[in-house]
C-alpha cells in the first residue's frame, strides 16, 4: 500500500506544516532540499508530500490522489467540495473584509454597489446574507486598485495586517469571516485509511 499522501499549499502553509512536522522529529531532509521535486517523501512517518496551489489541493484531496491536505479557510469558502474538515492548524490567521476608501459610507443610498474581488462566491453569499443585489468585478492582481481606479465600490479580500489599504487610502469597512489553515481529509481515505490517518491527525493535534 502506498505511503499517506498528503497535499500542501506552496508557500506559507507549507513552511508552516513542516514545522509540525519537524516538532514531531519526523525526517524533514526532503522536504527542506526539495529542490524542483513535486513529490517528496517523509520516509519514517510513511508520508507522501505533494506541493500545490492552493484551489488544486482542494482538487486532488477530492479527487482520491491524495488523503490529506493542508489548505487556508478562504480556498474552503470560495471553492468548497467534498471533503471533510478535520483540523483548524491555527495558523496562517487572517480575515476576510470588506474594504474601500477611507472616511466613505459604503452602505449609504440605494444604488447597486459594484464589489471588486478574487473570491466571487465568498463575496456573493456575505452580501446575500445581507440581503444586497451588488455587481462583483473578479479581478487577479491588486484588489486594492480597483476602488482607487472607481472601477468599484468597494472589495472583498484578504486582510492580514491592514498596512496595504492604509497605504493606499482604504480602510475596513466590516469584516466577513476569519481565516486560518485547516486540514482536509478524501471521504473515502477516511474509512479506507481509518486508523493510519486518526493516528496522523491526533499526532498533528498534539504539537499544535
Amino acid at each position: 500500500m502506498r505511503p499517506i499522501r498528503i497535499a500542501l499549499t506552496k508557500g506559507r502553509l507549507e513552511k508552516d506544516t513542516v514545522g509540525l512536522f519537524q516538532k514531531l522529529e519526523y525526517d524533514c531532509s526532503e522536504l527542506l532540499n526539495k529542490g524542483r521535486k513535486l513529490i517528496l517523501s517523509v520516509p519514517d512517518a510513511n508520508l507522501e508530500v505533494v506541493l500545490a496551489k492552493a484551489a488544486d489541493v482542494i482538487t486532488y484531496v477530492e479527487h482520491g490522489v491524495c488523503d490529506l491536505g493542508v489548505v487556508g479557510k478562504d480556498t474552503i469558502m470560495e471553492y468548497g467540495g467534498s471533503f471533510f474538515e478535520v483540523t483548524d492548524l491555527g495558523f496562517g490567521k487572517c480575515q476576510f473584509a470588506l474594504a474601500g476608501e477611507k472616511g466613505k459610507d459604503f452602505y449609504e443610498g440605494y444604488s447597486v454597489k459594484t464589489i471588486a474581488t478574487k473570491y466571487p462566491n465568498v463575496t456573493r453569499r456575505f452580501f446575500e446574507g445581507k440581503g444586497m443585489d451588488i455587481e462583483i468585478v473578479k479581478i487577479e492582481g491588486s484588489v486594492e486598485l480597483a476602488p482607487l481606479l472607481k472601477l468599484s465600490n468597494a472589495i472583498v479580500d484578504i486582510v492580514e495586517t491592514g498596512s496595504t489599504l492604509k497605504e493606499n487610502g482604504l480602510e475596513v469597512f466590516e469584516y466577513v469571516a476569519p481565516i486560518s489553515a485547516r486540514m482536509i481529509v478524501n471521504t473515502a481515505s477516511v474509512k479506507l485509511r481509518k486508523q493510519e490517518i486518526e493516528s496522523f491527525v491526533e499526532k498533528i493535534e498534539s504539537v499544535l
